[in-house]
This record gives C-alpha cells, sequence and structure tokens, in this order.
C-alpha cells in the first residue's frame, strides 16, 4: 500500500461491492479502514461462492478479496446498546466514516449524520446508494444492474436497437466505478477538511455515477433531442476506426482518427495496397460515402489470416490498435505486469492470487496490496487499541456484542 492516506482511519458500515470498493480504494491509499460487520452475519458477500452462487476455486473468495483488500475487520452487534456504544467509541477515533445503509435504516440504529457528528463533529460522512439523496426513490436501495446499467442508460447505449435483449452487465461494473468515484470525493473532502477545518457529507449514486461515465452521449442527446445513433460496426463512419475479426476467431480494435495519415500504410501492412487509390476508399470523405463497401473489403482481409499474423504485420505501425484480450489474458500481459496492475496477495490459506489494482499511481510505485480480512478478524485488536481490557473484551464476546 501506499502512505498518501496514512494516518487517516476510515469506519466502514457497508456490505457488498459498492461502498466496500471505496474503502478498499482509500485502503490502497494508506488508509486504516476498519469494516464493521455483524457478528454473525457478516457481510452477506462472504456467501457468494460458499453458496455456489458464483464460481469460485480453491476457496479463494475473490467477490471478498477484490473489494475488502488491506482493511482490517471487527464483529460487532450495532443492534444492541453496547455494540452501539462500541461503533461510537470507535467512530470517535475516525476521519470517515463510509455506509451504504438506507436512510430509514441509519435514523432507526442511531448513525446518521447528526447523531454521528455529536460524536465527532469533525468526522466526514461519506455515503454511497442508488438514486440520489432527493426524490421518491431517494430511500430505495439499488444494485448496479438497476440503478446504473438499467436507470442510467448504460445498458441500452450497448444494445443493438433492434429490440433483442441487452447485454447484461458485468458482476461489479457500476460498484467499482462508483466506490472509485465516492473514495475520491472522500479525498478532496479530507483536502478541504485539512485547509479549512470543515467537514463535508459525501454523496455519491449509482444513477449518477452512470449519468458520468455515459456523459457524451447524454449530454448529446439533450442537445440534438433524440437519443444518440448506436453504433453499428457494419457501416462506422471511419472504416478504420472499428473492429475486425481475425480468421482464428480474435478481435482486434483500430482507433485511426486520423484516417488520411495513416492510409496507406494500413493498407500496405494489410497486404491490400490496392485500395490506396481506390476512388472509392482513396481519402475519407469517398471512403464514408462507400463505408459499407470497405468495411466489407477490410473485414475479407483480416479473416484470411489469423492474430498472430496481424500482431506481426502491425507491429511498430504508428495508428493507434489494439487486441481484444480475454479477462484471464490480462494476467499475462507483459505491459500490466511491468506496472504492477495486478499485485499479487497471498491470504490466510496460503491461497497466493491476484487482486485489481486501484488505477492511481503515486511516485510511479505499484501497490503493494494486503489480502482481504476474515470475518471479525481483527476485533481483539481494535477494541484493545481503545483502550479496553482483556476482561472487558471476553464480556463483549460472552454478551454476543462482538465476534
Amino acid at each position: 500500500m501506499t502512505d498518501v492516506l496514512s494516518g487517516i482511519r476510515v469506519v466502514e458500515l457497508a456490505a457488498w461491492t459498492f461502498v466496500p470498493a471505496a474503502g478498499a480504494v482509500l485502503a490502497d491509499w494508506g488508509a486504516d479502514v476498519i469494516k464493521v460487520e455483524h457478528p454473525e452475519t457478516g457481510d452477506p458477500q462472504r456467501g457468494l461462492i460458499s453458496s455456489g452462487i458464483v464460481t469460485g476455486a480453491g476457496e479463494v473468495n475473490h467477490f471478498v478479496e477484490q473489494p475488502n483488500r488491506g482493511k482490517r475487520s471487527v464483529g460487532l452487534d450495532t443492534s444492541t446498546p453496547e455494540g452501539l456504544e462500541l461503533l461510537m467509541t470507535l467512530i470517535e477515533t475516525a476521519d470517515v466514516f463510509i455506509t451504504n445503509l438506507l436512510p430509514d435504516s441509519r435514523q432507526r440504529m442511531g448513525i446518521d449524520v447528526d447523531q454521528i457528528r455529536a460524536r465527532n463533529p469533525k468526522i466526514i460522512y461519506a455515503r454511497g446508494h442508488g438514486y440520489g439523496t432527493k426524490g421518491e426513490l431517494s430511500a430505495q436501495g439499488g444494485f448496479d444492474l438497476a440503478a446504473y446499467w438499467a436507470r442510467g442508460g448504460i445498458g441500452d447505449a450497448y444494445s443493438d436497437g433492434t429490440g433483442s435483449y441487452p447485454p447484461i452487465q458485468r458482476p461489479g461494473f457500476g460498484d467499482s466505478y462508483g466506490g472509485l468515484a465516492l473514495a475520491a470525493g472522500i479525498a478532496a473532502a479530507l483536502v478541504k477538511r485539512e485547509r479549512t477545518g470543515e467537514p463535508s457529507v459525501v454523496d455519491v449514486s449509482l444513477l449518477n455515477a452512470a449519468i458520468w461515465q455515459l456523459g457524451p452521449d447524454i449530454v448529446g442527446s439533450g442537445v440534438t433531442g433524440q437519443d444518440i445513433p448506436k453504433f453499428n460496426l457494419d457501416e462506422m463512419p471511419n472504416p478504420v476506426a472499428g473492429i475486425y475479426k481475425t480468421g482464428d476467431n480474435r478481435f482486434i480494435a483500430f482507433v485511426l482518427l486520423q484516417a488520411d495519415r495513416f492510409w496507406s500504410d494500413f493498407c500496405t501492412r494489410l497486404g491490400r495496397t490496392d485500395l490506396i487509390d481506390d476512388e472509392r476508399f482513396a481519402n475519407a470523405t469517398v471512403r464514408f460515402g462507400n463505408r459499407k463497401q470497405c468495411i466489407a473489403e477490410l473485414r475479407a482481409s483480416f479473416a484470411s489470416e489469423s492474430l498472430a499474423h496481424w500482431e506481426k504485420a502491425f507491429a511498430g505501425f504508428d495508428g493507434v490498435w489494439d487486441v481484444m484480450r480475454t479477462a484471464h489474458e490480462v494476467h499475462s500481459d507483459p505491459q500490466v505486469i511491468a506496472n504492477g496492475y495486478l499485485p499479487r496477495v497471498t491470504d490466510a490459506k496460503s491461497n497466493e492470487f491476484a487482486l485489481a489494482a486501484s488505477p492511481a499511481q503515486f511516485n510511479e510505485i505499484p501497490l503493494d496490496l494486503t489480502r482481504a480480512p476474515a470475518h471479525g478478524e481483527h476485533t481483539d485488536a481494535v477494541l484493545a487499541e481503545l483502550g479496553f481490557s482483556e476482561d472487558e473484551i471476553i464480556e463483549f464476546k460472552i454478551n454476543s456484542v462482538v465476534l
């Protein structure tokens, strides 16, 4: 981990991926992130792989490891008076409190903004939610498939527009992005507090995260008064800004926005020098008018050889292009390895595996991550830090206040 947030303590009362992902980013940056979990059930995400809902291997619960690495876990029953008081005692030592609990739950538990600030006036209070703090859906829960992918327009943007089912989002897709946004907001609030002494309430919704990520489409549709046309690979306006299939069913993406600058070299490497001066394709203007025919010619050429052939043919090409890789192939990507984007960790059972590093690096130093905590693994240590004796901690456990 880096040390840019060294000395910052974060108390996280959240489950699943979205808000815990924000805690993971803050832990990556050096904060002491304490994950508060119910002593019996813990974060329900812990049960996904063991229940068979998602695929796992080698006893590694990657759905827990990715958004919870680098944290400490405290098993604490905040529904009891003693447990709530322990939480408040912990919050008194913290710089940041983050949660994804809904408004009625926060009020009922006694952990809403005013109640937390009564115990720690300088704490930054951060919330992750589905639909925002105002409006009729402000109290409604929202996973990213609903609030981000569906309502935010992302899924429709990737549909083919024919009325067929849109593509389903990948696991935690909006959650991971929303968590990064929440961590960034918290970092900004820490800077403000450092300069002015004033704490902030930070909010990120999955709906707003989708609107930001789909900004060009959403802003454009507002300007034009209609939905932005879907991309159709059969007739892309610029034939050399598209995707082509190789003879062994792999795909290559080209992004030659200055098409005329690269056209001659592109055709030469493709083995189609006949296309360079073809009057149908000789410049960007005529290629646009004949784009279907041009794309058909390029597709036929790319389909004639394997990916390995085209990787060799376009080696050293000045235009921007790349191969569409699978998630598993990313692990062996030399660029990923060189930059430390998939640091390896070892869990408590000696399983070694890679985690996805959060995107920011400081001073060109890759992140050095640690595993996610076991359920309640650090309860005793954290309570001892708060000044409780061994006998007091044992009494809490006898009364089922802590794990």
